[in-house]
């Protein structure tokens, strides 16, 4: 299984913006890294790269330390699925699924395992005699993942590979993708933009938006740590919250203050965040609660709200709320038997212990709550 770098790497088409700009990237052997970005992220020309179907303008592609930009896509020895699934439509599922091992020279019995096997493990097996024009778009998808793993090769390269399908049949996916890959070892890059998908099946995250690599960890971590306001806005179902405060500090501790309400932080922020004054606020929705439920929160941190909107997720609900005497609004998420309606005024408490300070300028993270403090 291969180990794959990418070292200083810068993709240009034409005289736009670079696809990829200074990417420099280690997938260690074995790994499931996930690539995560909005659409234009330069997702699939980093998998395009690996798999020799571009070239770097600069910088450089290495697998196990070989550079590997003179080598044709057949030579590096990877298998792409594409979002579109990418079939041979002369070839019925079965000849589909062969084909790289027919290629291969592999003899017709193992092929016939192999197939068998896999589509018994993705739902194809009564598929198997029918030409890709017959089936869904999420039965294409699937039949252009069991080509891929029907042969182990040096590295899965998968550009949104269930963005095609729906309800049990993702599911039933995202698992065999799981096993499959846990199974053989695969190194294996996945581009999505569906950040549960990532977080779900990645070993590590890497986050990238406009061609850059913003962060690149374990996905909780990226979750609790985020670098940026970007990433932190990216990652995170609904999107974190993020609002203009002031922090300041007398004898009782450290205080946010947001449109004339004050909250008292569960710990001192850092002195940087002191200085700035002006921070943006990250809380994620999962954070605020409501004050008249459950044990009853310090009166320091809790902001009083009415409820713009309540929308059901049916096992929580989602809230939207407006700031007394103010237009800034945040998300909560709440227990689903809350009784809560829209117009309703609440009192919210917010867990300070988990909220999360970034630049107002560059939006770089300053502080995380719940990060252990630095060792001085």
């Amino acid at each position: 299984m291969a180990e794959i770098r990418f070292e200083d790497v810068t993709r240009r088409h034409g005289r736009g913006p670079p696809a990829v700009s200074g990417l420099s990237l280690r997938v260690a052997q074995g790994e499931l890294l996930a690539l995560l970005g909005p659409s234009g992220s330069g997702k699939s020309t980093v998998l395009r790269l690996a798999a020799g179907l571009e070239r770097p303008t600069s910088g450089v592609v290495r697998f196990d330390g070989r550079d590997v930009d003179g080598m044709d896509p057949a030579e590096r020895d990877v298998a792409m699925v594409f979002q579109d699934g990418g079939l041979y439509s002369h070839y019925d599922v079965r000849g589909n699924m062969g084909f790289a091992l027919r290629v291969r020279r592999v003899l017709r019995p193992e092929i016939d395992r192999r197939v068998q096997a896999e589509a018994r493990a993705l739902g194809l097996a009564q598929l198997l005699g029918r030409r890709p024009g017959t089936l869904s778009a999420g039965q294409r998808q699937s039949v252009a993942l069991g080509r891929a793993a029907v042969r182990v090769p040096a590295a899965y390269l998968l550009d949104e590979p269930l963005a095609n399908v729906d309800g049990p049949q993702r599911a039933r996916m995202r698992a065999e993708l799981a096993r499959q890959q846990r199974g053989l070892g695969v190194t294996t890059l996945y581009a999505t933009n569906d950040q549960a998908e990532a977080m779900a099946l990645g070993d590590r995250v890497a986050v990238l938006d406009g061609g850059v690599l913003h962060q690149i960890d374990a996905p909780q971590r990226v979750y609790d740590r985020p670098v940026s306001l970007a990433v932190a806005e990216f990652v995170g179902s609904p999107a974190m919250n993020a609002v203009v405060a002031s922090v300041e500090r007398d004898a009782d501790g450290d205080w946010l203050t947001l449109d004339g309400q004050r909250v008292l932080l569960t710990r001192r922020a850092p002195a940087a965040a002191v200085r700035a004054g002006r921070v943006v606020l990250g809380v994620r929705p999962e954070h605020l609660r409501d004050a008249g439920s459950g044990p009853r929160p310090h009166p320091r941190r809790v902001l009083f709200a009415r409820a713009d909107t309540v929308t059901s997720e049916g096992w929580a609900l989602l809230v939207g709320l407006m700031l007394v005497g103010s237009g800034t609004r945040l998300v909560a998420r709440l227990p689903a038997g809350t009784h809560l309606r829209a117009g309703d005024r609440m009192e919210v408490a917010i867990d300070t212990g988990h909220v999360h300070l970034f630049d107002t300028v560059s939006g770089d993270a300053l502080w995380h709550a719940a990060a252990p403090p630095p060792v001085d």
